[in-house]
């Protein structure tokens, strides 16, 4: 299978259908741990391969960290899912979710607040110099 902007951008699709599902069915107000097994759970009823709590490696110029840093889940091997659940999406999530892509050499991410009453709308989908580089089709 070759990996392309709409293979990448169909996957998302289905990532944010899955989202909505496990809000509409939750509701917000609930802590985030809960959201994460509910969505991995969903992704994986609709057949995706879906990892959470996936250690990030940190490597700075060959010198190699032990430190915790994990993204909430990853599916496909390919976008990196942040999930919140606060009332006002930071800067610092943004670059958060920025440098996990950067450390795993993901081409797109999702950073998703639960903490709302519509998650399309709290909604943001990052890219990277990764997915520019993918072939359109």
């Amino acid at each position: 299978m070759r990996i392309t902007k709409k293979y990448v951008n169909n996957l998302s699709y289905q990532i944010v259908g899955a989202a909505i599902e496990v809000h509409k069915t939750l509701g917000p107000g609930l802590l985030e741990s809960v959201y994460e097994k509910c969505l991995l759970h969903e992704l994986k009823l609709r057949g995706l391969m879906a990892e959470q709590q996936v250690f990030v490696p940190l490597d700075y110029k060959g010198l190699k960290f032990e430190v915790e840093l994990r993204a909430d889940v990853i599916v496909e091997k390919l976008i990196v899912v942040e999930l919140k659940t606060v009332d006002i999406i930071l800067p610092i999530h943004k670059a958060q979710l920025l440098t996990y892509l950067k450390l795993l050499n993901a081409p797109k991410g999702l950073l998703i607040n639960f903490h709302s009453t519509n998650i399309t709308e709290s909604l943001i989908p990052l890219v990277t110099e990764y997915f520019a580089k993918l072939s359109d089709e």
